[in-house]
């Protein structure tokens, strides 16, 4: 009956949604509601009614985006409610139920709980596509289907929560999609701290109280001490590489709305605290011990007085008071000021403690534990934020100073001179007199950018600023150029040699040759004393970050996971030489070539022994949007990725999916190969990169103003200079999404071809026993399954040289076809039949999907056959809808 009255309630869902768009369509273009319906196509309409139809085609994607946000989340408490809380994939609860089970003991699972460190890192790559202005109405909608979900509603006080929906159902129509001009970097902040002031803040708490009360089901009696390992991250207003328009200036702005985020936040928390603590001296008997505490608190705030005579007989309001008033003048930088975040913790810590000696223990863990996670988690900072910049622009600077140093003995990158002089000035601890007004602009920026850097790590939070990010890292000697420009601009903990350097330096390893190269790499590094003495500072401990889109790009779908595979184990490997701990920096995005999978599966493939308690992952816009769009998905998210990340470092006991197979590997290792020599064969087809650009909107998608950066680095034309997202947000465009598949198909019929049976099963042992090859296929095959070859060959109709796109096509198709095929022989179904609610949600989309590409193809047409046309700026501009509908219909852009 339960069941039944959800499906009912589901499809009363969407038809309201559906009866509304309607309803706002039919009062402004009548002839919408026949494209919504299925009635009329979109090629059939005047010119002047695409736009509007598309628009109303997007809003409805987006609508039943809500509405499955909606199921999921009753689908979980559905779960929990009738099979109990441990049942729930992805929880803590399943986590901590698995540990009790396996045998840790309470000191195990704390000890494993210290060692946690869970990093989402949100960016502002060119991937979002929604303002924050459509966010704010998708939050409106989802909270007006909550509200309806209720069954005590009225009917007049439903059709009252109806009219609210369809007036946000207008606003929503009305808003429109197309930004008027590219982002700043000022608003893509602004954009990045719309998510923490809606939901992160709240949900992390929410998290930790999750895991600490199923720590306390599972181990009774037990101590438990919730440390606040979630510590967030950004690039949003820090990531420089490629883009100009993130300067220093931009960075130290970045920083202090960051920290103004959080004291904000705080203040409001505090504010409340002042409101409840009403406790009277009277009634109560407060420990004596707490009296100096409380005079401390007064006097440090500057207004003992002021707050004794507003709260007479009320100690533990004073006490908040004085806190609240602290935290007024770290927000204004006044002298009653907090030197740092820690010591506002303490003195929440002293609050709880009071509050539990006075049996008042339920008091301090509802207003009081919450602010003492977000503390721990937010500091006074919100998040760390991350510098990076692309290793030509660091070896040209630090060339530049060599230069200005000793003009007469130049050193040029690359060299064994140019190592040794990094190497002497590193271990000689060397500092140079660096006349600004010498400088070019490029190196003034990037030592300006040093100096926000230094300027910060001294504040109240050090951990505002997080890593320097060094992308296209090729050596140990660009690691040590970063190492070098921060010695020489005040980073250094001892400037005449022998200290160590203030700042996390992480090498982003990109393409598969670096992916190859990097263990090499890393173990040159680790060899150089300042940099083992720095590593050591952090805790022995040197993150490497990881690029899933490049070596996509250069290697296909499987290659790339498997040289990223094979590059952690590796790498880990040197850790353990070196007696460092490796924690990987995971730069996944939206869709399946860049990262993109279930989180849960993701980290659980990832190779035995890299992940060990630490993780940062990055958060990339449309994946922003969507994971924490409202607070019960956004918690959820958050769970899934910290659980993961747990479970996967205590692991258990027999788990044969995460035991050595050389047997796998080497078999891995052949596919891969063969994968990637069939993507290279397609790259290297005559004509291919003709065919990339005209059959699909590659040059238009720089009209769709969606993120503060360029689309190629250093201003190059060709796909090697292209950067991953426009690259798989082109292939998605035209229904190709060949970079989710391409190559897997060929691998294994080559594997099989030369193996026989013997290779045919161990394929299927593989698919059953390797959680790595299973997700690789699992998410190939949904891949295979968003793609349609018809729809293709549409877009390939664009393309000047007929012959060519024939043949690229074809080969594509072939491709398609025979990947369908083996992928169906090892699954032993239809396509997608595993996965029924991607199926299902791809289902409902096909025809608008289909029928939007049909037109898009007409508008790329006559945009490129109109050029400096009215009809062409008409053309345009729909064209824009078009693909904002696409992305909208995927669930994801690059």
């Amino acid at each position: 009956m339960e069941q039944s009255r959800r499906i009912k309630f589901r499809e009363d869902e969407r038809s309201l949604l559906l009866r509304l768009l309607l309803q706002v369509a039919s009062a402004r273009e009548p002839e919408i509601a026949a494209v919504l319906s299925g009635r009329r196509s979109l090629g059939s309409l005047a010119p002047g009614q695409r736009i509007p139809a598309l628009q109303a085609t997007g809003v409805w994607f987006q609508l039943l985006t809500i509405a499955d946000e909606l199921l999921a989340m009753r689908a979980r408490r559905e779960l929990e409610q009738g099979a109990g809380v441990d049942e729930v994939p992805g929880s803590f609860a399943s986590v901590i139920a698995q540990m009790a089970a396996n045998g840790h003991s309470a000191q195990e699972a704390q000890a494993a709980l210290n060692e946690l460190y869970v990093g989402p890192t949100m960016t502002a790559h060119p991937t979002e596509a929604k303002r924050v202005t459509v966010l704010e109405i998708h939050r409106r909608i989802y909270r007006k289907l909550t509200e309806l979900d209720q069954p005590r509603w009225a009917p007049r006080e439903r059709d009252l929560l109806v009219a609210d929906l369809e007036s946000e159902i207008e606003l929503l129509w009305m808003t429109g999609e197309l930004r008027l001009e590219r982002p700043t970097v000022e608003r893509e902040i602004a954009w990045g701290l719309h998510f923490f002031r809606e939901v992160i803040f709240e949900a992390t708490p929410q998290l930790y109280a999750k895991l600490q009360g199923a720590f306390e089901r599972h181990y009774p009696g037990e101590p438990i001490r919730i440390p606040s390992f979630m510590r967030y991250a950004s690039w949003i207003g820090g990531d420089r590489d490629g883009n100009p328009n993130v300067t220093a200036a931009v960075t130290a702005h970045a920083m202090a709305e960051y920290r103004n985020t959080a004291i904000g936040w705080y203040l409001a928390q505090m504010q409340r605290l002042v409101s409840v603590l009403s406790a009277s001296s009277n009634v109560i008997d407060l420990p004596a011990s707490f009296e100096p505490v409380l005079q401390t608190a007064l006097d440090r705030s500057g207004q003992a007085d002021e707050i004794a005579a507003r709260n007479p007989d009320e100690p533990l309001r004073q006490f908040a008071s004085a806190l609240l008033a602290r935290l007024d003048a770290t927000r204004d930088g006044s002298t009653a000021a907090y030197p740092s975040a820690e010591a506002f913790r303490a003195d929440l810590n002293a609050l709880s403690s009071v509050l539990e000696a006075i049996g008042g223990r339920a008091v301090a863990r509802r207003f009081v534990q919450p602010l003492l996670w977000q503390v721990g988690s937010f500091g006074f900072r919100t998040v760390s934020l991350d510098v990076r910049q692309n290793s030509t622009v660091v070896n040209r600077v630090l060339a530049e100073l060599f230069a200005l140093a000793n003009p007469a003995d130049p050193v040029a990158a690359g060299t064994p001179q140019w190592s040794a002089r990094i190497r002497a000035a590193l271990s000689q601890g060397e500092q140079l007199e660096i006349d600004a007004g010498r400088l070019s602009p490029e190196a003034g920026e990037l030592l300006s950018t040093f100096s926000v850097i230094a300027r910060h790590i001294s504040g109240s939070d050090g951990d505002a600023v997080g890593a320097f990010v060094l992308s296209m890292t090729r050596s140990a000697d660009d690691l040590l150029a970063v190492y070098l420009l921060a010695q020489y601009c005040g980073l250094s903990t001892a400037p005449s040699g022998g200290g160590t350097i203030r700042l996390r330096i992480v090498p982003l390893f990109e393409t598969i040759a670096d992916l190859q190269a990097a263990p090499g790499i890393l173990d040159g590094l680790l060899g150089v004393s300042l940099v083992r003495r720095t590593v050591r500072d952090f805790g022995a401990r040197q993150e490497i970050m990881l690029g899933y889109s490049d070596s996509n790009k250069d290697g296909g779908f499987l290659a790339s996971n498997w040289e990223l595979a094979k590059a952690q184990k590796r790498l880990a490997a040197v850790g353990r030489k070196h007696k460092v701990r490796i924690s990987f920096f995971h730069g996944r995005g939206g869709s399946v070539s860049r990262g993109g999978a279930p989180t849960g599966r993701a980290i659980a493939a990832q190779p035995q022994g890299t992940v060990a308690g630490t993780m940062r992952v990055t958060e990339q816009g449309e994946v922003v949007s969507s994971k924490f769009a409202n607070r019960g998905t956004g918690l959820n998210q958050l769970e899934i990725l910290a659980a993961g990340v747990l479970a996967h470092s205590v692991g258990s006991p027999g788990d044969v999916e995460k035991k050595e197979t050389p047997e796998f590997d080497e078999a891995l290792e052949a596919l891969a190969g063969m994968s990637q020599a069939s993507y290279a064969g397609l790259m290297a087809e005559p004509g291919f990169l003709a065919y990339f650009n005209q059959a699909s909107p590659v040059a238009e998608l720089a009209l769709l103003k969606m993120g503060s950066r360029p689309d190629r680095r250093f201003g190059a034309s060709g796909i090697a200079d292209l950067r991953a997202i426009p690259w798989v947000f082109a292939w998605s465009q035209n229904r190709h999404l060949l970079t989710g598949w391409y190559g897997i198909g060929s691998a294994m019929s080559s594997f099989i071809t030369v193996r026989g049976e013997a290779g045919r099963d161990l394929l299927a042992r593989m698919f059953e026993h390797s959680r790595f090859f299973r997700l690789i296929v699992d998410e190939a095959e949904k891949t295979l399954y968003q793609s349609d070859m018809e729809i293709a060959r549409l877009y390939a109709g664009l393309v000047s040289d007929s012959d060519a796109a024939g043949r690229i096509h074809a080969r594509i198709g072939a491709e398609y076809e025979l990947t369908r095929r083996l992928i169906g022989d090892l699954t032993g179904g239809d396509l997608s039949a595993r996965f029924p609610m991607f199926k299902r949600r791809f289902d409902n989309l096909r025809r608008q999907m289909d029928d939007i590409h049909r037109l898009q193809v007409d508008l790329l047409r006559e945009v490129r056959a109109n050029t400096g046309t009215a009809e062409q700026k008409r053309a345009t501009d729909a064209l824009l809808v078009s693909i904002n509908c696409i992305s909208a219909g995927l669930g994801w852009t690059g």
